[in-house]
């Protein structure tokens, strides 16, 4: 068990080597619990950056405003883009598919004519190579015959790779202008700042017609019915904190009131120059107002014993020693602590 075994003992603790104090122990509850400090935030609270760099154009929200996803919060200057996605338009208009339908038409009715010609020739080469088979006519007409036939036989074919060329162009040109379309439209979309969440609007750090750029946060977006206590936890003590542990809170702004919470979230990467820990945990009843930053401290809740023997801490010596009354030294077994008491 941990606990004193001292009544009716009288111990003494010295002061600078002059002035010697004696106390007897005392019985009374005590509680364990590991100190931290941190600041509230909204819960999926986040800081809204421009994803170009521009000029602020329109402020279209302002601080407390309730926004929804998707809705734009700022507009950034953006003539240049506008007459870019001008341009982009123009160019799918020319080449749209329906507007070169034209000369799709056209290139079947070669095809057309070029069969007809074929067709013909065709014709009239079978025609006289059965004469000449009968010795009928001379070879220099077969020939002709057969030159016009091969002509118009290439004509005809040619007329069909064309038409698919043709069309295999306009269709790639169509497809590329509506990308290039597209595009624009996105580049354009990002000049305006829009909120990812239901929320409201905590902050906004800039002006109408200041520069600003992907670096820099322009607004403080987040949850206002929820809040999260975020705290850094020593290196030395994570390894005692649970999910679910129990947290006694004090907050800068109620003085004279304390909250409890509980831990919800521990993250398992250290901070290399602080070393400690990011712990995070939620109200089991919240105030009834609170603001994104509020500054408070903790107590989590390592263990509680209701009775115990308790001496102040300052009268041990190495957290294991005590001197009694007579001088003489006696080991104690220390079970809980707080600040004051062991």
């Amino acid at each position: 068990m941990k606990q004193f075994f001292l009544l009716g003992f009288v111990f003494l603790v010295v002061a600078c080597g002059k002035k010697e104090e004696t106390i007897f122990p005392t019985e009374g509850p005590i509680t364990e619990s590991i100190y931290a400090s941190g600041i509230l935030k909204s819960q999926d609270q986040y800081q809204a950056f421009v994803t170009v760099n521009g000029i602020i154009d329109q402020i279209l929200v302002k601080e407390g405003d309730v926004v929804h996803v998707g809705q734009p919060i700022l507009q950034l200057s953006s003539e240049t883009q506008k007459m870019s996605t001008e341009n982009a338009q123009i160019a799918a208009n020319f080449a749209d598919r329906a507007a070169n339908q034209g000369k799709l038409n056209e290139a079947q009715n070669v095809i057309e004519t070029s069969f007809q010609k074929f067709k013909l020739d065709s014709s009239i080469y079978f025609r006289q190579k059965n004469l000449w088979a009968q010795q009928v006519g001379t070879r220099i007409d077969l020939e002709q015959k057969e030159m016009a036939f091969q002509n118009s036989k290439t004509n005809y074919l040619s007329s069909i790779q064309r038409y698919r060329d043709l069309k295999r162009q306009i269709s790639f040109s169509a497809d590329q202008s509506k990308k290039s379309v597209e595009i624009s439209s996105r580049l354009q979309q990002d000049f305006t700042l829009r909120s990812k969440m239901n929320g409201i609007v905590f902050s906004i750090s800039k002006n109408k017609g200041e520069l600003v750029s992907p670096q820099m946060p322009i607004a403080v977006i987040g949850n206002p019915e929820a809040f999260v206590l975020e705290m850094q936890v020593d290196e030395n003590d994570i390894l005692q904190l649970n999910i679910d542990q129990r947290i006694i809170v004090r907050l800068d702004s109620y003085k004279n009131e304390v909250f409890e919470a509980k831990v919800t979230k521990i993250y398992p990467y250290m901070n290399e120059r602080s070393k400690t820990f990011l712990v995070e945990a939620k109200f089991s009843k919240a105030p009834k107002k609170l603001f994104p930053f509020m500054n408070f401290e903790a107590n989590i809740i390592l263990q509680t014993k209701e009775k115990a023997l308790l001496v102040p801490r300052n009268y041990l010596i190495g957290d294991s020693l005590i001197t009694l009354k007579g001088g003489e030294k006696r080991k104690v077994k220390i079970g809980l602590k707080d600040f004051q008491q062991a």
